[in-house]
């Protein structure tokens, strides 16, 4: 079945994590007083920029500031539809001077940025699915993002709440696998978000607690091949059922500040 599946080459937005570490606490994942190792934090993100190139994607780099530690989490830096861009505006103060950085790189690069009034955590809440951007709500981005991000692109936005800290931002729940599907944890969302997401994906691949604990919601997917965690060894396995390719990508490291794969990943679309 997987040879049914067709990938679609994708161009993402990456951060070397050169100044990556976990200097403050603002996810229930983050620790300040666990070490991380920095050689394989490096190595480890190096793998997955291998694997993407390795399969045909394009990636481009942010040059990383000293004193940002997350910068490396390109994934909440905006979200990108249709080469128009919805910057961020970051919930916790330490994160806010990201955003220049990555207005900078777009603008650089030929695109305008819109930057947002309310708070907002680009594809860390907002998820394009190819007809309409799914937007999590709960513990960072504002409801009222969720209407901004709807004026300014013009696609409907359908609010999903989230309940458990554990997930704080809507892709460490939920990735898109192609323009068909989803996969995603169910009880990381409200009893009503659940059945919104049941209605609009009734055929959704969904994820255990140890799938959704061990970062394999925050999977980058081209349509074809999963970019995914390796601990995640029921998802992975479900998807191959399904017709898709894992490739495992193990960001052990990152996960000590509450990201992995999908965080470390901005597509520019």
């Amino acid at each position: 079945m997987s040879d049914t599946r067709v990938p679609r080459r994708r161009r993402y937005l990456v951060c070397e994590p050169r100044h990556f570490a976990v200097q403050y606490a603002i996810n229930p994942w983050m620790r300040p007083d666990a070490p991380v190792d920095v050689d394989l934090a490096q190595e480890q993100w190096q793998r997955l920029i291998r694997a993407y190139r390795d399969h045909g994607h394009t990636v481009d780099a942010v040059e990383p500031a000293p004193g940002l530690p997350d910068m490396v989490f390109a994934a909440n830096s905006a979200v990108v539809v249709g080469g128009r861009v919805f910057g961020s505006l970051f919930h916790a103060p330490e994160r806010r001077p990201e955003s220049t950085h990555y207005d900078t790189w777009f603008k650089t690069a030929g695109y305008d940025v819109y930057r947002p009034e309310s708070v907002c955590e680009g594809e860390g809440d907002l998820v394009w699915t190819g007809r309409y951007v799914l937007a999590g709500t709960g513990f960072r981005t504002t409801r009222e993002a969720h209407r901004e991000v709807q004026e300014f692109f013009g696609h409907p936005v359908i609010s999903l709440t989230l309940v458990d800290p554990r997930f704080y931002h809507l892709d460490t729940a939920l990735f898109v696998l192609d323009d068909d599907n989803i996969a995603y944890y169910p009880e990381a969302f409200s009893p009503g978000s659940r059945e919104v997401l049941g209605r609009l994906y009734p055929d959704a691949v969904l994820a255990t607690r140890d799938d959704a604990m061990a970062f394999g919601l925050n999977s980058v997917s081209d349509g074809r091949n999963v970019f995914i965690a390796p601990q995640a060894e029921a998802l992975s396995a479900a998807l191959a059922d399904r017709g898709y390719v894992p490739v495992p990508v193990d960001l052990s490291e990152f996960r000590k500040a509450g990201g992995g794969i999908k965080c470390c990943t901005q597509e520019i679309r």
